[in-house]
């Protein structure tokens, strides 16, 4: 069974890419715009992971990442951003994320990281990386 990714991005056609090459990587992919769209989303159905853009409208990427660790607590979240932020700024935001992908990234690289968070024990899950960007 393949893994279950919510991506939230509010550019239309950065999700729709990254949601087609997730699929090429074998994983199930939901997509929405915003972060109340992936509340009404994660409640209907349930997600292994989140890929959360930091600049949504409305409720930002680190705010939905704290209500989402809050309420889902095994999921994994990750940040992506074209703004940089450094594994301090996103561990001091306390925030729940297990990665950041600086945008561009290499799909490839992004999906070999979720798959090993994935196949992790649920403590070395839990540890921050931040995925190399090219």
């Amino acid at each position: 069974m393949s893994a279950k990714v919510l991506v939230v991005d509010d550019e239309v056609n950065q999700g729709r890419a990254l949601a087609l090459g997730l699929r090429l990587e074998g994983f199930e992919v939901t997509t929405v715009l915003d972060a109340e769209s992936a509340l009404a989303s994660l409640a209907l159905s349930a997600a292994d992971v989140a890929i959360l853009d930091l600049m949504l409208p409305g409720i930002n990427g680190i705010e939905l990442a704290r209500r989402l660790s809050r309420l889902y607590p095994k999921m994994l979240l990750v940040l992506t951003s074209a703004y940089h932020l450094s594994e301090r700024q996103l561990v001091r935001a306390d925030c729940g994320v297990v990665g950041f992908v600086p945008k561009p990234y290499r799909l490839d690289e992004l999906a070999d990281f979720l798959r090993a968070k994935l196949a992790s024990g649920p403590e070395s899950a839990r540890q921050f990386r931040k995925v190399a960007s090219h």
